[in-house]
């Protein structure tokens, strides 16, 4: 029985109010107790021969409020719900959940969950089993079938993945459980984006048992996603797309962010109607666009919106010289022009306004290029030889091309890779070959490693390297006679690279061929000195470990512990659990890994032909309310209020002289023995104040508080923090710790707790001067307060860059009193006081305690701990000491520990108990390792 927006789960006990006429007449049979008056002994005279009275029947607002009270009652046990739903068909034999938890799913994944939890609510309210799968988890996690109360378990603890979805494994899964279940349901909760194998997924899953199915749809408007960003000679060109159904222009700004986080340039990129596909271009300066380390689209909350870039999208400016004069009517013959057309699409070219070297070379060097290109230079300059070759160490990297004028200059070894032979090579010549010269497979320790040997080149003429022990180890390309075509060599932080032959097709088609622009951008990349790094590794196919990750819902955060190194190599990598969407590498260099590449499309997911009975539904959150609990609650407030309206009738509340005098000569004794006896007890009593009761109650127990910072996920994070440290408090020492206290520090008194935890959030409002100055005072009445930044792997990508929370925290400590500070000593109490712990590790490790500077301490041979009695007021560290500690209603961890160490949690838990120990015991720990030296004297 319902009707909107009001439906009853129990409509028959709505029948029940066809009793209210019933009651209304007991009610008015049934007057409430006549009023007992004390009258004097005059007025019982006066009324003597009065008949005594009583109501006949109870006032009519009296009745009206009973018999509203007994309506709502009866209303509350029919079960009404305010805007009901529609009971979602789950029956048969079992429930089939299957959920995309992919990156396209991130950005509604509450609606999601509030679905599944509905359909998980009605199978288990039915009885029914449920399995439950999502398609972006590990190929062996455990899919049922389950009771409906684990399946919700497990659906509340899975969260959307940065990756693509797997529906044929997870469906083939699923349906091999279905295979003993007939007639089950099966619900797909799909992300609305088609995938490669997804006709062949649905006909496995719905050809097992499934009686019915439940098709979630989404109600969001399409989403987009980044699929290139490209540094070119003018900006960065950006591709974004969407899906090729909407046909609705749109437009969305893209942002390019620093390795700080911080915002640096825009573009608007537009979709025309019916368009999958919008470009744009962030017009910044060259100097700006290297230091791009993401992009992101804004408005879009999933890892497909951000690009992670790394040293490859990233330009150099190369210099280019020549001795040779530019012949304006035959640029094909000039030296730099093959090298011009190679490398304008990918860097900044400059040229020397002076053809003169002395001048040409500071010309080019006062600009700082990352890499200078040498056409057919021979003997360079004395005034300027040594600015070049300091520059080359330094970290330049210098590209040489042969011709006439480097095989007359003689050799170089401070500028060139290899010793030369006098003389060049050539067909017909004394050192000479019989046929133009192939290119052989490229070195595999080299930078052209994965590039396929060009078949269409060949040499007529080259430069001939000295045959030496190390000749093969600097050979980046060869001929197929063995012979150097490309040498090079690491210099001090830079590198020399030398073709053998010209930049012109005089000696070689080298530089006709598509293989010159690669290996020219090769080279490029590794003038990069964070690049080097990365491109020797792909060069040697070793594996780079996760550095950081793209989150599913875009943000950049520290790598998951199922994370697994990558391994560069040839083409698209995919994006999988182990290796997903990120920067892997160190700080030395990284190789970015994105989710989607310029060959991506988003297609939408269309319904399969389904024969079996089909449920549309949408993905929303719950809206219905359950009003039994209101009625009750107002029934309850309506017989209070009756109750107080009989007291009243029956003159409990009317005003009483005999009980006022007694009043009266109550007090006059109570002020006399006052007098008597002193009035401190009485004072004590008159002077109490709101919130005394509140304080002896935090006195009573050891309490550890910790701050309210306004943000709800961190506030929730340290209570559950310092609940498992009470815990193990408990289970470890005699000290029993209350439930902890979460203080505002800006209104609550402070003086109750000796320690407060304060996770320093720079979302969180900056305190007030009041507040700090509060915390202040505090301190310096004994009171220890514990920051925790928690940013020892928020820093950024460099190792100099000071985080937000860092900020944020000497923003508040420029307004404190601290004492001069120093990381815990290895003689400190703090390292001794229950535990032996040399170090304070949390949910990150690494960072270290920092306390009071014992600056007046002395005889350090002799003494074990430091000569300090104090306890410092103030402790910083960065490593999440709340997030090691926190645990669940079943004394579960919440978060993993980076790196994932049960012994770390331990640890943490540890360094929580000697700082509590610290704190409660002072100068008493301090001095009892004395106490065997003082009992020896004392025996003397």
């Amino acid at each position: 029985m319902s009707w909107l927006p009001l439906s009853f789960g129990a409509p028959m006990v709505l029948w029940g109010l066809l009793a209210l006429p019933v009651i209304w007449w007991l009610l008015r049979l049934t007057p409430p107790k006549p009023q007992a008056e004390i009258f004097p002994p005059l007025k019982i005279l006066a009324r003597v021969l009065k008949r005594e009275e009583t109501p006949r029947r109870s006032p009519w607002w009296l009745t009206l409020l009973r018999l509203m009270m007994a309506a709502l009652i009866v209303a509350a046990l029919a079960e009404p719900i305010f805007n009901p739903r529609e009971k979602l068909p789950a029956e048969g034999a079992a429930l089939a959940l299957v959920v995309d938890n992919d990156w396209a799913s991130a950005a509604d994944w509450g609606k999601r969950v509030a679905t599944a939890e509905r359909l998980i609510a009605d199978a288990g309210s039915n009885g029914l089993s449920v399995i439950i799968a999502f398609t972006a988890e590990k190929s062996n996690a455990e899919i049922g079938p389950f009771d409906a109360a684990k399946a919700l378990d497990r659906l509340r603890a899975t969260k959307p993945r940065p990756i693509p979805t797997d529906r044929p494994a997870v469906y083939a899964r699923v349906a091999t459980a279905l295979a003993s279940l007939p007639g089950a349901s099966v619900a797909v909760l799909a992300d609305g984006l088609a995938a490669q194998g997804d006709e062949a997924a649905f006909n496995t899953l719905l050809s097992r048992n499934a009686a019915r199915v439940v098709w979630a749809v989404t109600d969001r408007p399409s989403l987009a996603g980044l699929t290139s960003a490209e540094n070119q000679v003018d900006g960065f060109a950006l591709t974004a797309i969407r899906a090729p159904g909407d046909v609705t222009p749109r437009q969305v700004t893209a942002g390019a962010f620093d390795d700080k986080g911080r915002r640096i340039a825009d573009a608007t990129l537009t979709f025309a109607p019916g368009e999958a596909t919008a470009t744009g271009t962030m017009a910044v300066p060259f100097e700006l666009r290297n230091d791009f380390a993401s992009i992101a689209l804004d408005g879009e909350r999933h890892a497909g919106a951000v690009r992670v870039l790394d040293e490859s999208s990233k330009r150099r400016r190369v210099g280019l010289l020549s001795q040779a004069e530019a012949d304006q009517a035959q640029p094909l013959l000039s030296p730099l022009y093959y090298i011009r057309r190679a490398l304008q699409p990918f860097a900044d070219l400059v040229e020397p306004s002076s053809a003169d070297l002395a001048d040409a070379i500071p010309q080019i060097l006062d600009q700082k290029p990352a890499m200078i290109i040498m056409a057919d230079i021979g003997t360079i300059p004395e005034q300027v030889r040594q600015r070049l070759v300091d520059w080359v160490d330094n970290g330049g990297t210098l590209v040489r091309f042969a011709g006439s004028r480097l095989a007359a200059a003689g050799n170089d070894d401070e500028l060139l890779p290899v010793r030369l032979r006098t003389g060049e090579r050539s067909l017909g010549g004394a050192l000479s070959w019989t046929s133009p010269q192939p290119v052989t497979e490229f070195p595999k320790t080299g930078p052209f490693a994965d590039l396929a040997p060009p078949t269409e080149v060949t040499v007529t003429r080259q430069v001939l390297a000295e045959p030496t022990p190390d000749i093969v180890d600097r050979t980046w390309a060869a001929l197929a006679d063995g012979t150097p075509l490309v040498t090079g060599l690491k210099k001090g932080k830079g590198t020399l690279v030398l073709f053998h032959v010209t930049p012109e097709a005089t000696w070689s088609n080298l530089p006709i061929s598509g293989s010159f622009v690669e290996m020219l951008r090769r080279i490029v990349q590794i003038s990069r000195n964070q690049g080097a790094a990365v491109a020797n590794a792909e060069a040697a196919a070793t594996s780079l470990p996760p550095y950081r990750m793209i989150a599913a819902d875009g943000a950049l955060a520290p790598p998951t512990p199922d994370a697994r190194p990558l391994v560069p190599g040839a083409g698209r990598l995919p994006v999988t659990f182990e290796n997903p969407p990120g920067l892997y590498g160190s700080e030395a260099g990284v190789f970015a890994h994105n989710l989607l590449d310029a060959g991506s499309v988003l297609t939408p997911l269309a319904r399969p032909t389904i024969s079996v009975p089909v449920t549309d539904i949408q993905y929303a959150f719950d809206e219905s309310r359950n009003l039994k609990g209101p009625l009750v609650t107002i029934a309850l407030l309506l017989m209070a209020l009756d109750t107080l309206a009989v007291l009243w009738m029956g003159g409990l509340f009317s005003r009483r002289p005999r009980r006022a005098g007694a009043v009266t000569t109550t007090a006059a004794l109570l002020i006399v023995f006052g007098a008597l006896f002193g009035h401190a007890d009485f004072a004590r009593a008159d002077d109490a104040k709101p919130g005394d009761q509140a304080a002896i109650e935090a006195v009573g127990k050891t309490r550890i508080a910790y701050v309210l910072t306004g943000v709800p996920g961190d506030d929730s994070i340290s209570r559950a923090g310092i609940e498992g440290l009470t815990r193990f408090l408990i289970e470890k020492t005699a000290l029993e710790p209350g439930a902890p206290a979460g203080v505002d520090i800006s209104k609550d008194e402070l003086s109750f707790y000796p320690l407060i935890y304060w996770p320093i959030d720079p979302a969180a409002p900056m305190p007030s001067q009041a507040a700090i100055a509060r915390i202040d005072a505090y301190m310096q009445q004994g009171g220890t307060v514990l920051f925790d930044t928690r940013d020892q792997f928020a820093n950024g990508i460099g190792a100099d860059s000071t985080s937000p929370a860092t900020e944020r925290l000497r923003d508040i400590l420029a307004n404190l009193n601290v004492p001069p500070l120093e990381p815990v000593p290895s003689d400190h109490v703090l390292t001794k006081s229950f535990f032996i712990m040399p170090e304070f590790p949390g949910r990150f490790a690494g960072s270290p305690l920092w306390v009071e500077a014992s600056l007046d301490a002395s005889n350090t041979d002799n003494r074990p701990v430091r000569t300090g009695d104090g306890v410092s007021p103030i402790m910083i560290t960065a490593n999440d000491f709340a997030g090691a500690w926190a645990v669940d209603e079943n004394g579960d961890p919440l978060l993993p520990t980076v790196p994932s160490d049960p012994m770390q949690r331990v640890y943490a838990l540890r360094a929580g108990v000697n700082i509590m120990m610290y704190m409660l015991t002072g100068n008493y720990k301090s001095d009892q390792v004395h106490v065997p030296v003082l009992l020896e004297r004392l025996g003397q």
